[in-house]
C-alpha cells in the first residue's frame, strides 16, 4: 500500500524551528449581513432566534443579534488576544469594518491581518466573471481604506467559482483559503486567461474545528467545542513532532464564540496551546510568505 505524501517537506520548520503553526481567524462579518433597508432582496435567516419568515420582511431582532457580534463579541476577542500577546488573521467583509472603523482600528494597531472576506458578506458563486471582480475589488478597496493596507488572502462565502483564484491572481493576491483538503499550506496552478499557469499559495482552513457548530447546532456545548480544539491541537502537535511540520486553523466569529457564555472556552484553549512550545502562532500572511519563501512551486 502506497501512502499520500506527508504534506511538509522534509526538514521544513516554521520559523523559530517551530512545528506546528497555529492560524486564529476572527470573522468579521457582522454588520455586512442581508438586510431589506439596505436594499438586499431577501434578510439573513434568523438561525439563533429560530425564526425563518416566509416574505421578505425587515427583521430587527435579527439585525440585532449581528450588532451583538460588534457592541461585545469583538471587545472579549481583543482582550484575550491582547492578554495571550499573539496575533490573529481578521476575515473581514468590508462594510462591516466600515460601519465599525474602532474595529479596523484596533485591528491594525495590534499588528494583524485583514484578509479580505468580501465587501457584504454575500454569494459570489453564482456571479459572471465582472460581477465577481468587481465584488472582491470593491472588499479590496474598502479593506484598504478603513485599515491603511491592502489585503492580500480572500475567503468566500462558503463558495467559490472556478475562475476565483485566476480573478485573485489578477489582482495581485498572495493566498486563497477556501480549501479543506490538508493539514499544511500547498502551491496550486492557476490557469490564466493566456492558458499559461501560474502558482498560487493555497491555506487550507478548517471547519470542524470551527465555532459556526454554536450556530448549527444549539446543542453543542462550549466544553464540546474546547475538548475538540484542544484535541486537535495535541494531535496534529504530536504529529508534528513525529512525522513533519503541520498547520492548524481555527475559527471564530464575533457574534458566536464572542457570547459570555462561549468566550472562557477561547482563553482555555490559548492557555493549552501556550502550554507546548514548538508551536508558531502566526496571522495568515506570515504563514503563506513563510511557505512561499521555502518551498518551491511543482514542490510538496
Amino acid at each position: 500500500m502506497t501512502l499520500p505524501p506527508d504534506p511538509a517537506p522534509k526538514g521544513f520548520k516554521w520559523p523559530n524551528g517551530g512545528k506546528l503553526a497555529l492560524s486564529i481567524v476572527v470573522n468579521v462579518e457582522e454588520g455586512a449581513e442581508r438586510r431589506i433597508d439596505e436594499g438586499d432582496k431577501r434578510p439573513e435567516p434568523v438561525d439563533e432566534l429560530g425564526a425563518v419568515p416566509g416574505k421578505p420582511i425587515r427583521i430587527h431582532g435579527n439585525e440585532s443579534n449581528y450588532q451583538y457580534g460588534i457592541n461585545r463579541g469583538a471587545p472579549r476577542i481583543l482582550k484575550i488576544l491582547d492578554k495571550a500577546k499573539i496575533n490573529a488573521t481578521w476575515t473581514v467583509c468590508g462594510q462591516a469594518l466600515q460601519k465599525a472603523p474602532w474595529l479596523a482600528e484596533a485591528i491594525v494597531a495590534r499588528g494583524d491581518e485583514p484578509c479580505n472576506h468580501g465587501h457584504k458578506w454575500a454569494f459570489t458563486a453564482f456571479m459572471d466573471e465582472e460581477e465577481e471582480s468587481a465584488f472582491i475589488k470593491t472588499g479590496t478597496d474598502s479593506i484598504t481604506e478603513t485599515c491603511g493596507r491592502r489585503p492580500v488572502g480572500w475567503l468566500s462565502r462558503y463558495l467559490h467559482t472556478d475562475i476565483t483564484r485566476r480573478i485573485l491572481k489578477e489582482q495581485g493576491y498572495l493566498y486563497h483559503m477556501d480549501d479543506y483538503s490538508d493539514d499544511f499550506p500547498y502551491w496550486a496552478d492557476v490557469e490564466m486567461k493566456n492558458g499559461s499557469t501560474e502558482p498560487m499559495v493555497i491555506l487550507p482552513y478548517a471547519i470542524d474545528s470551527n465555532d459556526m457548530k454554536f450556530w448549527l447546532s444549539p446543542s453543542f456545548t462550549p466544553d464540546m467545542w474546547l475538548q475538540y480544539a484542544k484535541n486537535t491541537f495535541n494531535w496534529l502537535y504530536q504529529e508534528a513532532k513525529e512525522e513533519g511540520a503541520r498547520m492548524m486553523s481555527l475559527g471564530l466569529h464575533l457574534r458566536i464564540i464572542g457570547r459570555p457564555g462561549r468566550i472562557d472556552a477561547f482563553q482555555h484553549f490559548l492557555d493549552h496551546v501556550r502550554a507546548s512550545s514548538d508551536v508558531w502562532i502566526a496571522t495568515r500572511e506570515e504563514i503563506a510568505q513563510h511557505f512561499a519563501a521555502n518551498v518551491a512551486p511543482g514542490s510538496r
